[in-house]
């Protein structure tokens, strides 16, 4: 009886718009997925960062890869659709996207102002919220929507409480937008590191806290960036079974 041929879950020619990509792990991700042939829509939100996401694009077009970098203030949803737009233009069509973006604070829940609660909300929630909504229109049947967010969320501590918090919301636009979208066979998951060896890290933390957290993973390290990427590649691929989850990718730091 003969076999069914297996289906190549391939990111050759694909197109790919990274959130976040200037620097750190999204510089990363979109340096991985265009070795394995993606075309790379590298996001970056100031304009301070625009001299590292040109980095980020001579790199890829350097190693033979297309990519090319577009601004846009992901809080706001003119901005949003127009990134999408400027990406979809370029390249005709949209495969997957991936957010990594964010922003950080650790202090007391009593000592948080009511503008950096704001804050923390409009980057790890709304503009998480708004990139799913643009990517669940603009995605092609088949394709993946991908977010980082924080093992913190399976933690029992105080000091990140709007930190964590505003990330939280992802794991339910997760759900939901995954449920939403069968049919049409389009991949919706949540990535979630444990903290990570990049400057993002280090300006909310102590000595003590680094090395505490340092001694929460399984060989006293934290994450680094370099084991996050594959992750991001395999569930843009050979990953698509999976379907509206939390992968807490962080060397045992926390599970549930």
């Amino acid at each position: 009886m003969a076999t069914a041929t297996p289906i190549a879950h391939t990111l050759e020619g694909k197109a790919v718009f990274v959130g976040g990509a200037s620097r750190n792990l999204g510089a990363l991700i979109s340096r991985t997925l265009a070795d394995a042939g993606a075309r790379v829509a590298v996001h970056y939100n100031s304009y301070s960062s625009a001299k590292q996401a040109q980095q980020v694009v001579d790199d890829i077009t350097a190693a033979g890869g297309e990519a090319f970098a577009l601004q846009g203030d992901l809080t706001q949803p003119e901005q949003v659709e127009r990134v999408f737009d400027e990406a979809v233009d370029r390249f005709g069509s949209l495969y997957a996207s991936v957010n990594t973006a964010g922003t950080v604070i650790k202090k007391p829940l009593s000592q948080v102002t009511s503008e950096e609660y704001d804050r923390m909300f409009a980057v790890n929630s709304k503009a998480a919220f708004l990139v799913m909504k643009e990517a669940a229109k603009r995605t092609e049947d088949g394709g993946k929507i991908l977010t980082v967010v924080t093992s913190l969320l399976a933690a029992y501590t105080g000091l990140y409480s709007v930190y964590a918090g505003s990330k939280a919301p992802v794991e339910d636009f997760t759900r939901a937008l995954s449920k939403e979208l069968f049919g049409r066979n389009i991949s919706v998951n949540t990535i979630a590191p444990g903290p990570m060896d990049t400057p993002f890290f280090y300006p909310a933390e102590t000595d003590e806290s680094v090395t505490y957290l340092k001694s929460q993973s399984m060989n006293g390290d934290l994450t680094k960036i370099e084991q996050i990427a594959p992750w991001v590649k395999f569930l843009l691929t050979d990953g698509w079974w999976a379907n509206g989850q939390v992968f807490f990718v962080n060397g045992g730091f926390t599970t549930r």
